[in-house]
């Protein structure tokens, strides 16, 4: 039988009522399928059980990290020690509150999202169905695909703090830009989304969602484990051009290894280990430099 640390002892006896799991392997929670235990993990099935984690977290003087789908994660191979808050499938629900404008929560998938406003005949989040994570990661980082992009169509975002309190931001509040978002520099937790599209038949809609879907399909290597795009888009470029004239596509170390089928990849062959996704991400963004001058940065968040 395990022994206990003392976290895990103190944190189960003061929330006995929410769902805990100690030990956890991250890799099971992570696209990359990478990752070594979380001291404990919790899953909370709404906000007032976010907000007790939050405030027992801050009693025993732990911060705890934040995870959605783990979709633009790479998990550490040592694990890591305290909390992990998983929020997929939790903070769960959706509603439409008037004629163009749709209530999201958090741990909602971003598909999800697309196909329920697609089933009100309301336009303007095609471009999020088959983004795998969840709409409070997409929110968080401003995620994007096919000219898309979260603040084009959020209108408002509840946001709760590490203290467990509450405040609504409006779009120009969130201060959005290309993969970011105000809660990079003031850190708080996505508790739900609302967004305000435009009607359209339904047919047109979900005619444009199989198109996209078609689309990464055929571009992306979607059979392998991955984090989606490696690198952000940089100035004046695109990553996986730079990186395929690099001559870099099927690069490899260890487990891990520059996509065949889309440059901006990184997959996990199998058995990949963190060491080995953080090594081929330096060094590729350093080839890729030296050959062009631009330097890539990562849109992996590196945990």
């Amino acid at each position: 039988m395990t022994v206990m640390t003392e976290f895990q002892r103190k944190i189960t006896e003061l929330l006995p009522q929410i769902s805990l799991r100690l030990d956890e392997p991250l890799c099971k929670h992570t696209s990359f399928r990478i990752g070594g235990a979380a001291e404990v993990m919790a899953f909370p099935s709404n906000r007032e059980e976010l907000g007790l984690l939050l405030k027992t977290s801050k009693l025993l003087d732990c911060k705890p990290i934040i995870l959605g789908a783990g979709t633009n994660v790479l998990a550490p191979d040592e694990g890591v020690s305290g909390l992990v808050i998983c929020l997929k499938d939790c903070m769960d629900g959706m509603e439409r509150l008037d004629d163009t404008t749709i209530r999201v929560m958090a741990g909602v998938t971003m598909t999800r999202a697309a196909v329920f406003a697609a089933g009100l005949g309301l336009s303007g989040l095609e471009f999020a169905h088959g983004i795998p994570g969840t709409v409070g990661g997409g929110i968080y980082m401003n995620a994007g695909a096919y000219g898309g992009e979260i603040c084009q169509v959020c209108v408002e975002v509840e946001v709760m703090d590490f203290q467990g309190n509450t405040r609504v931001y409006s779009n120009e509040e969130m201060g959005f830009s290309y993969r970011h978002s105000i809660l990079e520099e003031s850190p708080g937790i996505v508790i739900r989304g609302d967004f305000r599209l435009v009607s359209k038949p339904e047919a047109e809609i979900r005619e444009r969602m199989k198109e996209l879907m078609s689309k990464r399909s055929s571009s992306q290597p979607l059979d392998k484990p991955s984090a989606g795009s490696a690198f952000k888009r940089p100035v004046g470029g695109y990553a996986a051009a730079l990186i395929d004239k690099a001559g870099l596509k099927g690069f490899q170390i260890g487990g891990a290894a520059v996509s065949e089928k889309h440059a901006g990849f990184v997959v996990n062959l199998g058995g990949a280990t963190a060491a080995d996704v953080r090594q081929l991400l330096s060094q590729v963004s350093d080839r890729v430099f030296a050959d062009t001058g631009i330097r890539l940065e990562p849109e992996v968040r590196i945990w």
